[in-house]
């Protein structure tokens, strides 16, 4: 097994079982109720093969965590976070990027489509920086649309937020947000996996990971959904976990606030502000602690924006409403490749924002 030698610690087991396929945390409990150990549990199983089929092998998923940077924290460690043990189905093992303090801080989870209109960017945006200003870790699943602002909100606000995955870390989905991945850690923040390097997004890991994004948070609210979408997967763990789930309502004949209308009509509360989101969740945990206010009006002026000739190039082309990247390609003269670099850049220094549709737009007004 990967030339693993002697009996493992419960911790390697953990990994171990976390590497099979059809073992999770139910199955695992059954056999240490019998063994004695998770370690004693592990030895005895005997159909020890990996999900791909081949060998067990742990030396070759640690050195991985160890170039990787990950620390690999399972129900034996002590950073595992306490709420998601409270779940009788919880990960057998995280892979985590960054602070794995951060998962056990009081958390709120935000989620919604990917194909968001206007009106739920900004919403989400708004509902995280308001919550990470009053000191709550934002936890949502570093999708496209709702997922992403939701982090980039917390991001704005100096908080900080947990983006939770749907593969391994090193099969990092979707491509467009590595770059705010990196920025989540960076400011201290957590980009986490429950599944071993390697393993890509299926049909599969996305419900897993929303059942985890759940069971972080005290509470989760949605923000724009269809009638079928993952974002309702994800409040329907959340209702069975015990969890608070809240909704931001939207038009009426809108086909992406028709999940969140039903939410509405079935029991969850609804939600306009952060304040109302504090609101509802204030009884059920002590208050974060407030992290301090960015500077505002009465500071030094902030100096002008500097930009690169090939920047200026684009800021020259986006207005308020969006603009599409072929668009931008078009009137800058420059290669696609280059403009898409130029307007992640420009997103992560808050100078334009994504629109749905492939659309870059200014930011928002202040």
């Amino acid at each position: 097994m990967g030339n693993q030698v002697g009996r493992l610690s419960d911790h390697e087991a953990y990994v171990a079982f976390n590497l099979m396929d059809k073992v999770g945390s139910v199955k695992v409990a059954g056999l240490v109720a019998a063994a004695g150990s998770v370690a004693a549990a592990f030895e005895a199983y005997p159909h020890k093969v990996a999900r791909s089929g081949g060998e067990l092998d742990l030396e070759r998923e640690f050195s991985l965590a160890k170039r990787y940077g990950v620390e690999i924290v399972t129900p034996a460690d002590a950073a595992y976070p306490p709420k998601l043990l409270e779940q009788p189905s919880h990960p057998l093992a995280l892979y985590i990027k960054g602070d794995a303090g951060v998962l056990s801080s009081p958390s709120v989870a935000i989620v919604g489509t990917r194909r968001a209109t206007a009106y739920g960017l900004d919403q989400s945006f708004k509902i995280a920086r308001g919550l990470a200003e009053d000191g709550w870790t934002v936890v949502s699943g570093l999708a496209l649309g709702i997922d992403a602002e939701s982090h980039c909100g917390a991001l704005d606000a100096g908080g900080r937020t947990v983006g939770v995955i749907g593969s391994g870390l090193d099969e990092f989905y979707p491509e467009e947000n590595r770059a705010l991945a990196r920025e989540i850690v960076e400011k201290g923040g957590v980009v986490v996996s429950e599944f071993p390097f390697g393993r890509p997004p299926d049909m599969n890991t996305f419900p897993q990971r929303n059942h985890t994004v759940a069971a972080l948070a005290v509470g989760v609210v949605a923000i724009e959904a269809p009638l079928k979408s993952g974002t309702l997967i994800t409040t329907s763990c959340a209702a069975d976990m015990g969890r608070v789930v809240m909704a931001v309502p939207g038009r009426v004949d809108s086909r992406s606030s028709a999940g969140c209308l039903s939410l509405v009509r079935d029991g969850a509360r609804l939600v306009r502000s952060a304040a109302d989101v504090e609101e509802e969740l204030s009884p059920l945990v002590a208050a974060p602690v407030r992290r301090p206010p960015k500077a505002t009006c009465g500071s030094s002026p902030a100096p002008a924006p500097r930009y690169s000739v090939e920047e200026a190039l684009v800021m020259r082309e986006v207005d308020a409403e969006g603009v599409h990247m072929d668009v931008l390609v078009r009137r800058t003269g420059l290669p696609a490749e280059k403009v898409n670099a130029l307007c992640m850049s420009l997103r992560l220094k808050g100078r334009v924002r994504f629109f749905p549709g492939n659309r870059v737009a200014l930011p928002r007004e202040a």
